[in-house]
């Protein structure tokens, strides 16, 4: 799937509570809670995709470990914060939502491709 992916294409990681639209290609690895975990997943999608920004909800702050995981992972990209509602319909617009087994609140993310060039 991230081979797919143009400039400006997003995708979503999300923990295992987040609505997934109709429509929006649906990646499921969530075996049980927990596993796999949401920082784990982040990490080997940004092995393989170069990202310009990101999008988190304001309320992820409910969950500082994830939230500074996030910025361990991404330090130099930009963020773009909005509230979980928000985020929930930007997601529409995502090529793909790669659920995991994360059950920590408001672990969720929208990553946009960057140019590779």
């Amino acid at each position: 799937m991230l081979s797919y992916l143009g400039h400006t294409d997003r995708i979503c990681i999300c923990d295992c509570g987040l609505p997934i639209p109709d429509g929006v290609e649906r990646i499921d690895l969530s075996v049980r809670p927990g596993l796999p975990d949401f920082l784990t997943v982040l990490r080997i999608i940004l092995k393989d995709m170069y990202v310009e920004s990101y999008y988190i909800a304001k309320e992820i702050d409910k969950s500082p470990a994830i939230l500074e995981g996030i910025h361990k992972l991404l330090p130099d990209v930009q963020e773009c914060i909005l509230s979980h509602d928000e985020l929930k319909q930007k997601t529409e617009g995502c090529k793909a939502v790669i659920r995991t087994g994360e059950c920590s609140p408001y672990a969720n993310i929208i990553l946009q491709a960057a140019c590779r060039f």
